[in-house]
């Protein structure tokens, strides 16, 4: 048997991933444990990770980690929008989001942030009534729209005052979720309009024409490694409330990247040569610049060559216990502790793993207490639907039940009967 050649096909996207056959778990693991390792440095020491400064102060670890989620999320969410009725793919992406997201807020603004208040103080005394307290906090933030402020009774400006901490919020990983709710909506919008699975060129198209804004930008920045576009430039999005044009524009188009890959599948060769080559031309975009034109659809490739050819041990990880949420969500609270009660001291390896160690044990019991039960309820339907959708199935008389299907033209295959549109 010959060798397979490093510049020969292994297959398709199609062909080779399945629901089961895949690194997905691992590789959210990884990228969520990287978005943890990144805030170490500008928490606890005031500058940004190694990464930004090798790369020509393009992007650093953390926002590389951020890309990667949007990549993953474009593919899988795509194929969960083909798949389900706009009800209930709704219902499945609030499910994932909000309940995790909602016992993160309460844990840290009424358990995390009031420990931290009274060792400051000595007494909490002044916490429950602060004008931009606990309930300010939880109001602003429930939605992901971050309206009510990034602290929580001055706890987090007071580390700053004292030196301890370098960043002035709570939990300022969040800022990523409104951009990931908005491209679920708009998702959703494409799904309910037949887009998905009527007309997916609008997709790629979508895409490209975000890459040429990016283009266009890179194209007239002053520095081959500077960050394209204007970061400063927002709009108000209904419900999302304040966002930045510039992640919109950027996170959009990595997430429509996965959601071309979800899409065209068929057409996406699993290549080893492929691999190597897109490993060069990312490693080329850190060192000389172009990681958002030329960087992000390598590094996209890169994570789906990677979930397909990592062993097959690897493929167990995350399927039944998915902490990499957890992970994401309660690793910025964790450090701002740490950093404010001084553990900054013991060198950046110890106080990583203090981080982690921490993060891991609250990111647990976030699945198991509160995401995992959530997920139970994907399948619930509301009473009055539910009442519809058997009314539709047993509505048809006996006579018009009984009545066989008309056979199909010659040479064409027969059509399978829709189910109901109707979904929670």
């Amino acid at each position: 048997m010959r060798p397979r050649s490093l510049f020969h096909s292994r297959g398709t996207l199609a062909e080779l991933f399945s629901g089961r056959a895949n690194s997905f778990g691992l590789l959210r693991l990884l990228l969520a444990t990287s978005v943890v390792v990144s805030h170490v440095y500008p928490l606890a020491w005031g500058h940004l990770d190694p990464l930004w400064k090798f790369s020509g102060e393009q992007t650093d670890l953390g926002k590389m980690a951020v890309i990667g989620f949007f990549v993953l999320s474009g593919f899988m969410i795509t194929g969960s929008g083909r798949r389900s009725t706009i009800g209930r793919y709704s219902w499945h992406r609030a499910l994932r989001i909000l309940p995790g997201l909602w016992g993160s807020l309460l844990i840290s603004t009424l358990v995390i942030i009031p420990l931290l208040y009274r060792w400051q103080h000595h007494t909490l005394e002044g916490f429950w009534s602060h004008p931009n307290g606990p309930k300010t906090y939880l109001a602003g933030t429930w939605n992901t729209s971050l309206t009510g402020g990034w602290d929580v009774s001055g706890v987090i400006a007071e580390g700053v005052r004292r030196g301890t901490n370098f960043d002035g919020s709570v939990n300022g990983a969040l800022w990523s979720l409104k951009y990931e709710i908005l491209c679920y909506i708009v998702v959703g919008l494409l799904a309910a309009g037949g887009v998905l699975l009527r007309a997916r060129r609008f997709v790629p198209l979508a895409m490209v024409g975000l890459w040429i804004l990016i283009l266009n930008d890179w194209i007239d920045a002053p520095d081959w490694r500077g960050i394209p576009g204007d970061m400063g430039s927002g709009m108000n999005v209904p419900f999302l409330g304040s966002m930045s044009i510039h992640f919109i524009v950027h996170l959009g188009f990595v997430f429509l990247l996965g959601a071309t890959f979800q899409l065209y599948r068929e057409r996406v060769p699993v290549h080893d040569g492929l691999a190597l080559l897109s490993a060069l031309a990312f490693a080329a975009t850190l060192c000389w610049g172009g990681v958002f034109v030329i960087g992000y659809p390598a590094f996209a490739y890169l994570l789906f060559w990677l979930a397909i050819r990592l062993p097959r041990l690897f493929q167990k990880i995350g399927r039944k216990r998915d902490y990499s949420y957890g992970i994401y969500i309660y690793g910025f609270t964790v450090e701002q502790a740490l950093a404010m009660l001084g553990y900054a001291k013991h060198g950046k390896l110890v106080f990583l793993a203090c981080a982690l160690a921490g993060t891991v044990v609250l990111a647990a019991l976030s699945w198991h207490l509160i995401e995992a039960p959530a997920m139970k309820l994907k399948d619930w339907t509301p009473g009055p639907v539910r009442r519809l959708k058997d009314r539709r199935r047993d509505g048809g008389s006996p006579e018009s039940s009984n009545t066989p299907e008309p056979a199909a033209p010659a040479g064409q295959e027969p059509q399978p009967v829709r189910p109901p549109t109707v979904s929670a």
